[in-house]
């Protein structure tokens, strides 16, 4: 399965919370799109490991995406070492993606900002072609993605593009209710989360209003990138 675009998150849901949109709008403009996870999300005061699991499987159907991976490595406890870099990068080779999406560096989770160290040097380790990784017994083919971007969590940053999610919204809003074990349930048990609150996911709303006012449109996701942007046409600006 080669991929067009491969967005990488620490935990299950942070893919839906923060891109899903774009990944949306990516597969109606006939894109092939991904999602790595980095842990099962072990840690989580909601839900279990194996509910998550469902629940990802089920917003990945909501999506529409053409590949999902879990890497189980441990929540909370995200290292950059030789080991789980190659565990990235055969999934970077095995999909050649052209594009990466994963958390920018300075974060409110721990997880988060560790997955984007990984990330990182993964992207950069996976074009070197010394790096020997293998799948199913062949050597893989070095391989580095032509760009990557960073998608916001919770701390804000000043976005270097916003993506027009305006059609793509509800559908997004749908694959984050699909984790429904971490969103506020009045009949739950479970200690309250941040995420759990009952204004959560007008929370959500409000953001991505906001961020889609500044292009001019109803809903819009924001990126960083760490290079300039050039663009070919003046008139493919939304705003």
């Amino acid at each position: 399965m080669i991929l067009d675009v491969l967005a990488i998150g620490a935990h299950p849901d942070d893919v839906e919370l923060t891109c899903s949109g774009t990944l949306i709008k990516l597969k109606k403009q006939g894109k092939k799109v991904g999602i790595l996870d980095l842990t099962r999300g072990e840690l989580g005061t909601r839900g279990t490991p194996e509910t998550r699991e469902d629940e990802a499987k089920r917003a990945g159907e909501i999506i529409g995406v053409d590949f999902r991976h879990n890497l189980g490595l441990p929540d909370g406890g995200i290292e950059i070492t030789p080991a789980t870099k190659l565990a990235v990068i055969e999934v970077v080779r095995n999909v050649r993606p052209d594009v990466l999406l994963f958390p920018h560096w300075l974060e409110r989770h721990p997880d988060h900002e560790h997955a984007h160290r990984l990330c990182r040097e993964a992207w950069f380790s996976s074009g070197l072609e010394k790096l020997e990784t293998s799948r199913d017994g062949e050597r893989q083919q070095p391989f580095r993605p032509r760009a990557f971007y960073h998608y916001m969590q919770t701390f804000e940053f000043d976005p270097s593009f916003i993506v027009d999610i305006s059609d793509e919204f509800e559908q997004r809003m749908d694959s984050v209710k699909a984790f429904k074990s971490q969103f506020f349930d009045p009949s739950s048990k479970e200690r309250e989360t941040f995420l759990s609150t009952p204004d959560f996911l007008d929370f959500l709303r409000a953001r991505y209003e906001y961020y889609g006012d500044r292009i001019g449109r109803k809903y819009g996701e924001p990126f960083y990138s760490v290079n300039l942007i050039g663009i070919s046409d003046l008139f493919s600006l939304t705003a």
